[in-house]
């Protein structure tokens, strides 16, 4: 197949209309590549779960360990960066004088990744010229540990990896006053950017419990999308 044709078959598959597509793009490594449409992120669901299926209940021990205190979940975490954050005792709802037994202590959780979108198959002059949309999306589970158990926070990015063209923070407060134990959605589709993204940059942070068991907040479907389109300003 030559060039011209490639190029036709990338135009077909995504309906690159208004779209620029310069001549001298390796086209069928792009076609290869299929980085329209597809989710960037890897391994998306590294506890090995799914949105489409409620969040499992959680294990209690019949008898508490006791052990140790453990502030990570259990995962296949390949292609993440992760980090464990333990939080000082919350002690200012403790009477003076008080002496406490049990005591939850909490624990940030983070994962992040960083998308190289040249290498994952787009081109210059689409992310610069046309700016098509980036939509990022994630699910996490409303666990009742805590009435903060969630941040996301996503940055677009240049070329040298630093500089911030367009960010979008979410860090939402739960309703302790219901118990529904779903998936909750977190969204975001950025567009109209400006020039000079290269880079996504994925960071969300879930807040485990453990008080003489673990007390995990489990998520699933992380994922950043480019579609072939734009919103008109």
């Amino acid at each position: 197949m030559s060039a011209s044709e490639w190029k036709k078959k990338c135009e077909a598959e995504w309906n690159l209309q208004g779209v620029p597509m310069p001549d001298n793009l390796d086209w069928k490594t792009v076609y290869e590549a299929k980085p329209l449409g597809r989710n960037l992120l890897k391994n998306p669901a590294p506890l090995g779960l799914s949105k489409d299926t409620p969040p499992p209940e959680p294990a209690l021990s019949e008898i508490p360990t006791h052990g140790p205190p453990r502030f990570k979940p259990d995962g296949d975490f390949t292609g993440w960066t992760t980090k464990t954050d333990v939080l000082p005792f919350e002690s200012s709802d403790v009477p003076p004088g008080v002496m406490v037994c049990f005591q939850a202590q909490y624990s940030w959780f983070s994962m992040k990744q960083l998308v190289d979108l040249k290498a994952e198959g787009l081109w210059e002059e689409l992310l610069d010229d046309f700016q098509p949309e980036i939509v990022v999306q994630d699910w996490y589970e409303e666990s009742q540990v805590h009435e903060s158990i969630y941040q996301l926070h996503v940055q677009l990015l240049g070329a040298d990896k630093t500089t911030v063209i367009s960010e979008h923070s979410v860090s939402p407060t739960e309703d302790l006053s219901a118990y529904s134990h779903t998936w909750k959605e977190v969204s975001h589709v950025f567009s109209g950017y400006g020039q000079g993204v290269r880079y996504v940059h994925f960071l969300h942070r879930l807040k485990n419990k453990f008080m003489m068991d673990f007390f995990p907040t489990l998520f699933t479907s992380s994922s950043v999308i480019v579609r072939p389109t734009r919103t008109n300003s």
